[in-house]
């Protein structure tokens, strides 16, 4: 029988390239906001007011809060903030699925596993609040 020992060293180290990935992860997603805000805005749902300023809010909150990831001192209200960030944004996400139901989009498949994805990235996150 094999046995993998992972010193506290390594799982540090895996846990600092999982928090420059999140970080890289973030700052794109934020990015892309700007670049394309009508795909964002399509995302919102018509009951939310002022949709292109949420676009670039929410962007400029992922950025901002990616950055603020990486110091320390910073670390545990980002990770906090994104988890926020996540849960507010949530209603976005269902009626990206809903548009994509109502159109028969083939892509419908990728809106559906990306709602529990939001658990995932909202568990990612809170490894960071201690």
């Amino acid at each position: 029988m094999f046995r993998i020992y992972l010193s506290r060293q390594s799982i540090d180290s895996m846990k600092d390239v999982s928090l420059y990935i999140m970080v890289v992860a973030y700052i794109i997603a934020g990015c892309f906001h700007f670049i394309y805000p009508t795909f964002y805005r399509r995302m919102l749902p018509k009951w939310m007011p002022w949709h292109v300023p949420v676009v670039y809010i929410s962007g400029l909150c992922e950025i901002i809060l990616a950055i603020l990831l990486v110091p320390l001192s910073t670390r545990n209200a980002a990770a906090w903030g994104l988890i926020i960030l996540l849960i507010i944004i949530f209603p976005a996400n269902i009626q990206m699925m809903l548009n994509f139901q109502r159109k028969k989009n083939p892509y419908l498949w990728v809106t559906i596993l990306r709602l529990p994805l939001q658990l995932i990235l909202i568990w990612w996150a809170w490894q960071y609040t201690q």
